[in-house]
């Protein structure tokens, strides 16, 4: 039987957001304290450095620079079109994973840039980048 009391009647409630609160907390901590655990186990060492060495290897890189009249020279040394696609196939049998730089003047047509690019992709070379010089900011 159920009898009517003057004092009201509460219901148990379980309040979840502080035990979130908690739970975020060690979590975060739990992390940070995982991570301080990590030994890092190194030598210093001080090695001699060499100051008459140099490297006599060259990297195998095709330097293409093409001025105002859309001439194009190749490493530094001007190279007719019609020579331009031998050369690079000659290269690319060589070496198939060789980089092109394009280097264009600053005042090189867009579409003479764009015939040597045309050139160096039908000798089969996919390694190109246009090399761009900065201007200094005034």
């Amino acid at each position: 039987m159920y009898f009517k009391s003057p004092i009201p009647r509460k219901k148990a409630r379980i309040e979840i957001i502080p035990l979130i609160d908690i739970m975020f907390f060690l979590l975060a901590s739990f992390m940070m304290v995982t991570l301080q655990m990590q030994i890092v186990r190194t030598l210093k060492a001080n090695l001699p450095t060499a100051t008459l060495a140099t490297s006599t290897t060259k990297p195998d890189i095709v330097n293409l620079n093409v001025n105002k009249d859309g001439d194009v020279s190749v490493d530094d040394k001007a190279v007719a079109l019609s020579e331009l696609f031998s050369t690079l196939t000659n290269r690319y049998s060589m070496n198939t994973n060789l980089p092109v730089y394009i280097t264009g003047a600053e005042d090189a047509t867009h579409g003479s840039v764009m015939f040597v690019l045309d050139f160096v992709k039908r000798a089969g070379i996919h390694n190109v980048a246009i090399a761009v010089h900065a201007t200094p900011e005034h």
